[in-house]
């Protein structure tokens, strides 16, 4: 009794390896008798050496799919170019930081100026000291030159772009003492609320971390090149001199 089959068409010698062996040699489509068959395999299917038997795809419609997305790669790459520009500082940056500069510092200009000389319809020194007090600072007289002055030099240094991470710090300072007086009035300036002062102070915040911009005098210092470490040195700076102002010179 023969148990093994040498013959080149044996696989073994069991039944199953010869048939399995011959539908694997079989054409698509047909079975092991020559017969077209009911189902056959997509190019997926036998890439990937499974059988669908409800195959969403006809091989063309999948060969299609496939130069498709390959076309619409390759016009994507095209539309980039080969030597695609990386993405970086540019002119709209240092713009939109050179108009915020100005308006924020000019703002500051006016205030400073008023407070110090009296002019732009400003109270003055005096009449600004009057204030203070009513809004419960003592030392009114050393306070309103301290703070006419720092807005004065921290508008100054924002419209030439020059130490401008100190400037916005002066900024977010005075405006930080001024919401803790004007807590208790709530938000919203028509309410006589500190709306004004924390936008300003957020102004101020952004322009500490984002820097002056390549159109300033800070160009190329070394906070310029370091905004990130020198804002928060200066945020610390603007923390304590508030601290230090509602301290020294504000009354419960």
């Amino acid at each position: 009794m023969r148990i093994h089959d040498d013959r080149p068409g044996g696989a073994g010698g069991y039944p199953d390896d010869r048939s399995y062996d011959a539908q694997a040699r079989q054409p698509a489509g047909a079975s092991a008798t020559g017969a077209p068959t009911a189902k056959t395999q997509s190019l997926g299917a036998q890439k990937y050496n499974y059988y669908d038997d409800e195959d969403g795809y006809s091989d063309a419609e999948a060969t299609s799919l496939v130069d498709r997305r390959d076309s619409a790669l390759s016009e994507y790459y095209d539309e980039l170019g080969p030597n695609r520009k990386p993405f970086g500082w540019n002119a709209g940056t240092d713009m939109g930081l050179l108009i915020l500069r100005l308006a924020v510092g000019g703002i500051f200009l006016a205030h400073g100026a008023q407070k110090l000389f009296g002019v732009l319809g400003g109270p003055g020194p005096d009449r600004f000291a009057e204030t203070l007090g009513d809004m419960g600072f003592h030392q009114n007289a050393v306070l309103a030159l301290i703070t006419g002055g720092t807005e004065l030099g921290a508008g100054a240094l924002l419209v030439l772009g020059l130490f401008t991470p100190l400037a916005g710090a002066g900024i977010v300072g005075l405006m930080a003492s001024a919401i803790f007086v004007k807590l208790g009035a709530g938000f919203f300036a028509a309410s006589g609320g500190f709306e004004l002062e924390a936008t300003l102070g957020a102004l101020g915040l952004g322009l500490m971390f984002a820097g002056p911009g390549r159109v300033a005098l800070d160009y190329g210092r070394a906070w310029f090149r370091r905004p990130v470490l020198f804002g928060f040195i200066c945020l610390i700076i603007a923390a304590a001199a508030a601290a230090a102002v509602l301290i020294l010179f504000h009354r419960p």
